[in-house]
């Protein structure tokens, strides 16, 4: 049966505002790297499936929008690739 990596990248929708990348920017500004500016966090997540690569990707396409990301608040991508 075929292996399959997935990485996940989950980020908040461009109108949501993101208090986490505001501190971080915060304290960047207090490191002295003042030039940086629109830090946005997210989150990024590694899975390995097993399983023919259409039933993997509906499988993965089901688990980042009802699982690991909130469709309201969080735009998600994912690439898959052979193990």
């Amino acid at each position: 049966m075929p292996t399959f990596n997935a990485k996940v990248f989950v980020t908040l929708k461009p109108s949501i505002l993101d208090p986490q990348g505001r501190t971080v920017e915060r304290a960047l500004s207090h490191l002295d790297h003042a030039n940086v500016a629109g830090v946005r966090v997210g989150k990024y997540i590694e899975l390995t499936l097993n399983g023919e690569r259409a039933e993997v990707e509906a499988q993965l396409a089901d688990i980042v929008e009802n699982v690991l990301s909130n469709p309201v608040m969080e735009d998600a991508r994912w690439e898959l690739h052979p193990a």
